[in-house]
């Protein structure tokens, strides 16, 4: 029985921390796309801008008189007057101002063929490298989006976001030139306190990401062209490894269906952080499943022990008692298999509950629902399965605190009754076993809501009237008091009882803490820390009110949700 229980507790954890790693992804693709959505919203707006202010340019009649006049030596004279607030200068640069700000522009002719400016100066520098990339095929009928890499064997290499937009004739309406303006491209500027989002353009095979040293973008090239050539133009991530770091790696075309060369937007997510907290987590999961293990093998000891003594006693029975013996072992084999049976339908749903504490639980159920043992075997068996609802307990406790710690519990807030839940849980805690002899004073309405998630408005209710029914003293008195004050529903719930220390009241609200006068009482210091932070996340709060002369109170407050009454959601 030992390794049937070890059997399934290692399958059970096995599969938890399958589940585990696979939530841990889905919340980092998650958090990566919301960084990426944001990202992208910006560049839209910075798009839209762009465009409007080069469309204004290319209606300019002094430009079109040069272009349609073909005295293309006044072209670049006229366009230095026309677009003057549109070229970056030296003050705007220092001073940052320049997202908006062109670095140079140029003409088109009719072919696509560059127009050479009389004095690069006053148009923006650029290297003939970087011209030459300018130039079309054939003039666009529309605007066209392009990156122009200069310098591009440096990392201090210069990336241009060019836009070139068609000049009409007046007359025709037919295209006879267009201007080609360059820009900064948007960049993610880190400053230490967000995620390490780090964004870069991949174009003509060459990535241009300045936040990484050269030597980890040259590495990257290749894995960025292999994976923009398998994905037919769409986006799309994979991990790579920058300077021994793991990183999520994200693509998407910038300028699809552009006369420019195809580019990338590149941007490099670091993953070292949700790796380590993925492994925290996994640590936490692998200590309670020893803590389970250890406690089924206890049991299975226990349970076999019990189950070998008749078999003992008929070993050394006389030769009358074989028929007897041989009934026996027949019966005894007949429980091994209802065993087997019971352990195969553990481990199902163990797979499918992905708790190994359900497997342990499950089995000692299926023992006490028997009619064959002795009193006191019901008596240890029934302590055991106790010690599963508190492994239950601490586990899902654990689970839900680290989640809240990566920020990945939402709360879905729709009105909830406070008063039917206090009721409910004054019930299910008088009528646990352990359960002191207290007076219980009750003062709220039948019908108080708050806004919340049932099931973490349960716990927060739940962890609050434990703690006062815990620690109150055999014969005291328990006050639960709620009410609507200023647009918050204020829960009270007081208890007779051993004050908490004054020098100990500072650190209650700790994860695991339970110092004090009051550690002598079973628990696992997590159920103030975990209410107090579940009250947080719905917009309240939890704090201790006063603890002494005989008498703790605690005090949560809630935002105020009222239903929508039926004949008005009718109507809606």
């Amino acid at each position: 029985m030992m390794l049937v229980v070890l059997v399934l507790t290692s399958l059970a954890l096995y599969f938890a921390q399958r589940n585990v790693a696979a939530t841990a992804e889905r919340d980092l693709r998650e958090n990566f796309q919301a960084e990426i959505s944001s990202l992208h919203k910006v560049q839209a707006l910075r798009h839209a801008a762009l465009t409007e202010r080069c469309r204004e340019l290319v209606l300019k009649p002094r430009l079109h008189a040069a272009l349609e006049d073909n005295a293309l030596d006044l072209l670049y004279p006229t366009a230095k007057d026309e677009l003057r607030d549109l070229m970056e200068d030296a003050a705007r640069k220092r001073e940052g101002v320049n997202s908006l700000q062109a670095r140079f522009y140029r003409f088109l002719d009719n072919s696509g063929a560059l127009i050479p400016p009389p004095n690069p100066t006053e148009v923006g520098q650029l290297s003939r490298e970087a011209e030459a990339q300018l130039a079309l095929k054939r003039l666009p009928d529309s605007q066209q989006i392009g990156y122009v890499l200069e310098r591009a064997d440096t990392i201090e290499g210069t990336m241009n976001e060019v836009m070139a937009l068609p000049i009409l004739s007046t007359e025709t309406g037919e295209v006879i030139s267009a201007l080609v303006v360059g820009f900064k491209p948007f960049e993610v500027v880190d400053k230490g306190e967000g995620t390490g989002l780090k964004s870069g353009i991949w174009v003509n095979g060459r990535l241009h990401l300045p936040p990484l040293p050269k030597s980890a973008q040259l590495k990257i090239e290749d894995d960025i062209a292999q994976a923009v050539s398998k994905a037919d133009g769409a986006q799309n991530s994979f991990k790579v490894t920058v300077n021994g770091e793991p990183q999520l790696l994200f693509y998407k075309p910038l300028n699809p269906g552009s006369l420019f060369p195809p580019a990338y937007e590149i941007c490099v997510y670091p993953l070292a952080n949700s790796i380590a907290q993925q492994r925290r987590l996994s640590w936490q999961i692998g200590g309670a499943g020893g803590l389970l293990l250890l406690l089924g093998f206890v049991a299975s000891h226990f349970i076999a022990a019990r189950l070998s003594v008749p078999v003992e006693k008929l070993a050394v029975d006389s030769e009358q008692n074989r028929a007897q013996r041989r009934k026996a072992e027949a019966a005894l084999a007949s429980t091994s298999e209802e065993l087997e049976r019971s352990a195969r339908y553990s481990a199902d749903a163990s797979h499918q509950l992905k708790s190994p504490v359900t497997v342990l639980r499950a089995g000692l159920e299926g023992l006490l629902n028997r009619e064959d043992f002795k009193p006191e075997v019901y008596h240890e068996l029934s302590g055991l399965l106790h010690q599963t609802y508190r492994l239950t307990g601490v586990i899902d406790d654990l689970l839900l605190l680290s989640r809240m710690d990566a920020g990945h519990v939402e709360i879905d807030s729709k009105p909830v009754n406070l008063s039917e839940l206090i009721e409910e849980w004054l019930d299910d805690l008088g009528a646990l076993p352990d359960s002191p002899d207290v007076k219980i004073e009750k003062d709220f309405p039948p019908e108080l809501y708050v806004a919340g998630e049932k099931r973490y408005t349960s716990l927060i209710v739940q962890n609050v009237l434990e703690n006062a029914r815990k620690y109150n003293r055999p014969g005291g008195r328990m006050r639960v008091k709620a009410a609507n004050e200023a647009g918050n529903v204020v829960l009270v719930v007081g208890n007779a009882g051993r004050p908490i220390a004054r020098d100990a009241q500072k650190y209650i609200f700790e994860r695991f803490h339970r110092g004090g006068t009051r550690s002598s009482v079973s628990g696992h210091g997590l159920g103030l820390n975990l209410a107090r932070e579940l009250a947080r996340l719905h917009g309240g709060a939890l704090r201790l009110v006063r603890s002494g002369d005989d008498w703790t109170e605690f005090e949560v407050r809630f935002r105020v949700l009222h239903p929508v009454p039926a004949a008005a959601a009718e109507v809606a």
